[in-house]
């Protein structure tokens, strides 16, 4: 009994031993920095830095700035350009100014303007039904509705509306990119907010030709190239039958959208269009400005001196 004793604590001894100078010899000795860094991050771990978590995105900003002197390229969204500040100071760097972006659905197959042909009747996932059928509407491009990127949103920054049935994104949208990743027809995309939030961008991305194109939405993108031609500054493509805008060229002229004969380019936040005398509309080629010829010739009957001058024309 004794020697069984005996035995068991040596054999535990000598193996406590072993493990210390393995451990000893294979252990990592961590940066302080990275503890420092990861307890500036917003801890929101959305994974919209491209990495999994803020432990390793703070990792991966400690290594770079230790191997390049930067972290230029390295982004949190969530905590946007103040926490990035508050990261390089940490790190004895200069923060770059990161654009804000913001998730955009490019599709606009609502049930008025894509009107369904069958009904789905399965899983409630665009996962599933992606795989499953083209769509309701017969588009195999456009949206499901099923509200895959809804559920993905840790944000509550997207909701499906009940009257179109397609999402829509509000102003708690951090561009973490989770919604981006859960869609399977990928027509969620990161653009840049732009300069007071307003963008312009092509609200489809249907690569069929413009007859089938048509046929199952209304307002889908025709691949026409109109929009390409206006464009002053080269910021729209056509590829497979759809037009790009590269926010990233793009000027917001606004010179693409009164040429898009489907209305497939949507302006994001601004301004009302100031009609001009003798402008037509692009689709119907009908005179806009109707009502000022309407007013300026009001104002010249009024002025004739066979016009009685209490009448008035409502």
């Amino acid at each position: 009994m004794i020697f069984a004793v005996v035995s068991l604590s040596a054999i535990g001894l000598v193996s406590a031993v072993v493990l210390y100078f393995v451990a000893q010899k294979f252990k990592v000795i961590e940066d302080p920095l990275i503890g420092i860094v990861e307890e500036s991050l917003p801890a929101a771990n959305c994974g919209g830095c491209g990495f999994a978590g803020c432990r390793n995105f703070a990792e991966a900003l400690v290594k770079k700035a230790e191997d390049e002197k930067s972290i230029e390229g390295l982004n949190c969204p969530v905590g946007g350009s103040d926490v990035m500040k508050k990261v390089a100071a940490i790190l004895e760097l200069e923060a770059g100014e990161a654009e804000p972006l913001v998730a955009v659905v490019r599709c606009n197959g609502s049930f008025k303007n894509a009107p369904a042909k069958v009904k789905y009747d399965g899983p409630a996932t665009c996962a599933f039904a992606h795989n499953l059928y083209a769509g309701s509407s017969g588009c195999a491009f456009g949206c499901l509705g099923l509200g895959d990127c809804v559920v993905a949103c840790i944000f509550d920054a997207i909701d499906m509306d009940d009257a179109t049935g397609l999402p829509v994104v509000n102003d708690k949208c951090i561009a973490c990119g989770a919604c981006v990743k859960a869609c399977p027809r990928n027509i969620i995309e990161l653009r840049a907010k732009g300069k007071k939030e307003r963008r312009i961008y092509v609200c489809c991305v249907n690569q069929e030709k413009g007859g089938p194109a048509r046929k199952n939405c209304s307002v889908a993108c025709i691949g026409c190239g109109k929009c390409v031609e206006v464009c002053p500054f080269e910021a729209i493509a056509l590829v497979n039958n759809l037009a790009y805008i590269d926010f990233e060229k793009c000027k917001l002229c606004r010179k693409c959208a009164p040429v898009c004969p489907t209305e497939a380019i949507h302006e994001i936040n601004f301004p009302p269009r100031k009609e001009k005398e003798g402008e037509t509309d692009s689709v119907t080629g009908k005179e806009l400005n109707t009502q000022a010829t309407e007013k300026k010739t009001v104002a010249k009957n009024d002025k004739s001196p066979d016009k009685p001058a209490a009448a008035s024309i409502n």
